[in-house]
Parts: structure tokens; C-alpha cells; sequence
């Protein structure tokens, strides 16, 4: 694990779900604590599907980060790159659901989006040596929201150009952790500049490039690879220059937290096994995404994300099944 092949940077945190469905935050009186944050369920998913991962972030010296720790630690991700900050607390979202299980965000409870730890990731604490070897780096684009971590991940995405890395970018549009979300637009479009490849949902597509095609936006921004994912109605995708479209797999929904991070896990491990090379064989850059989009799948039929996630010996013969 000292060579981890992928590094994950961003935020982790708890997701509070509410185990009381159609209710609004208000009424809610029963919640449960699920470990999350987008990259470090990627970096839990890919690890659980044999990729050597590290997570970069920051957490506070509280309870919660002690957890968040341990879930990293047990799950088998390198957390050299974890930082802790002595006074500001691990990020806990307040998370509502409907009644068919599909989630909202309702906010941070008593505290600012600014007051929380991962909010201050140092970027000359920035573990280098992990880039020297990486292939990729998977991140989001909440920390741009602040000053510090933005600082950190803009640090890191030049050690990843330094090294060669690929950079895989999950747009992971989620307003509440931003002051003033037109000046969100404007920064995550410069960022998106830096990306190999970009993965976002249809409605994160419409937002902030006026269409959902991903081979529009793949020649707009001249990288490698588009995901346009939309739940239920699956993917597109423009991958080496390969169109295509996968149906979501029907499956038995609990919770459709972390599907989209299990789809990403799902992607860069193919890359992983494939070589980025073979993404031009229009038969393999469809295999790459039905197989994560199958991850996507199972990641769904458990509560939580990081706990649903399926390994290796789960995705393939739930592969078959539909083959």
C-alpha cells in the first residue's frame, strides 16, 4: 500500500439520514450516521474492488473524525494524507428522503459551512510522494468553496500534472456548501479545465453546459472521457471517442446514497485493470461503464454508501446475470 495506484482528495463526513421517509427536517425525530463524503467513498469502493487508494483530507480531533478513521483504516485505504484540526469539527449534512428513498440535502444543522474541518486541508501538508507513483486523482469540487482546501486541491492537481497523474473530476454540484453559487459556476467551469475526465449528473450537465450530451462536452472542454449519469434512466457516455448509452440495471432500491461515487469507483478501476489505452475499442469503453454502472447498481440496494459498496466477487456475477 505504500504505491497506492489512485488518490481520492476532498471531503469525508457524515451523512445523517433520516430513517423516517417523506418527512420534512423539521419532524424528523430518528436518525442514523453513515461514513461519506464523494471522494472517500471512491476511494473506499475502489479499495473494496482490489485498487490500492489513498485518501487526502482533513477532519476534526473529535469523535466523528476518530470514526471516519477507522472506517478508512478497516476498509484498507491509505490515510497518510489525513489531516486533523484541533478545534474545527468533522462535517456532519443533514440528509431528508422521500418515499421511494431518493435524498436531499437539508443543511449542516446549527453550524456554517465554513465552520467545519475539511474546510481547512493544508496544502503544504500534501502528501507528495503519493503522486510520484499514482495514476490518478479523483476529486470533487466542494473544497473549492473555501480558501484553504481550495488552496490544497489546486496544489494538488499540479503535482498531479507534474507526475503525470490523471485527473478524474466528479462535478458533485451540492449548493448549501457554497456562499454564492454563481461564483461556484464560474469557478468548477476554469477547474473542469484541468480534467482528463468528467463525470456529472444530467442536471449538473444542463447547469453549467447548457446540454446533456456528453460528446458535446467532451469536445468543448478536449479531454478523454464524459459520464452523464441520470439514475434510473442510466448513463451516456463519450469515452476515447466512442458514443454510447447503458440502461440502468433494475434493481431493489434502499438508498441511493454514494451510487454515483460507486460508479466512479467502478470506472477508474477498469481504467486500472485496462490500461487507458484500450478506451478507444468501442466494445471495451462500453464494457467500462456497464461494469460501473453495475457498481453504481449494488451500491444502492444496502443503506449508506461506504457499507453498501460491492466487491469484485459481488459485481460479476450480478454482471452475468444481465449478460
Amino acid at each position: 500500500m505504500t504505491h497506492p495506484q489512485v488518490i481520492c482528495i476532498g471531503e469525508i463526513l457524515f451523512d445523517r439520514l433520516s430513517n423516517e421517509l417523506g418527512k420534512p427536517l423539521e419532524t424528523v425525530k430518528s436518525w442514523t450516521d453513515y461514513p461519506g463524503g464523494a471522494p472517500a467513498n471512491t476511494a473506499c469502493g475502489l479499495v473494496k474492488l482490489g485498487i490500492s487508494t489513498a485518501f487526502i483530507g482533513c477532519i476534526g480531533e473529535d469523535k466523528s473524525g476518530d470514526k471516519l478513521v477507522e472506517v478508512l483504516t478497516q476498509t484498507g485505504v491509505n490515510i497518510v494524507g489525513v489531516q486533523r484540526h484541533s478545534s474545527a469539527p468533522t462535517r456532519i449534512v443533514y440528509v431528508v428522503r422521500d418515499e421511494k428513498g431518493d435524498r436531499s440535502f437539508a443543511g449542516f444543522g446549527e453550524r456554517k459551512t465554513t465552520e467545519f474541518a475539511d474546510t481547512y486541508l493544508q496544502s503544504e501538508q500534501l502528501p507528495k510522494d503519493l503522486f510520484k507513483t499514482a495514476h490518478f486523482l479523483v476529486l470533487g469540487t466542494l473544497e473549492l468553496a473555501y480558501q484553504q482546501s481550495q488552496e490544497a486541491i489546486l496544489t494538488a492537481v499540479e503535482l498531479a500534472k507534474n507526475y503525470k497523474v490523471k485527473l478524474f473530476i466528479d462535478i458533485n454540484w451540492r449548493p448549501m456548501f457554497w456562499q454564492d453559487s454563481n461564483q461556484a459556476i464560474e469557478l468548477i467551469l476554469n477547474f473542469v479545465q484541468n480534467a482528463d475526465f468528467l463525470k456529472l449528473t444530467d442536471e449538473e450537465a444542463e447547469l453549467l453546459f447548457n446540454t446533456i450530451n456528453p460528446e458535446a462536452i467532451a469536445k468543448k472542454l478536449q479531454i478523454q472521457g464524459v459520464f452523464v449519469t441520470a439514475g434510473e434512466r442510466g448513463c451516456t457516455y463519450y469515452l476515447g471517442g466512442n458514443y454510447g448509452k447503458i440502461p440502468a440495471f433494475s434493481v431493489n432500491v434502499t438508498d441511493t446514497t454514494g451510487a454515483g461515487d460507486g460508479f466512479t469507483a467502478g470506472i477508474i478501476y477498469q481504467f486500472c485493470q485496462l490500461g487507458i489505452e484500450s478506451i478507444n475499442n468501442p466494445q471495451i469503453a462500453e464494457k467500462i461503464v456497464r461494469f460501473a454502472s453495475a457498481v453504481g447498481a449494488l451500491t444502492t440496494t444496502k443503506p449508506g454508501a461506504i457499507s453498501a459498496q460491492p466487491t469484485l466477487t459481488e459485481v460479476e456475477p450480478f454482471l452475468e446475470k444481465f449478460s
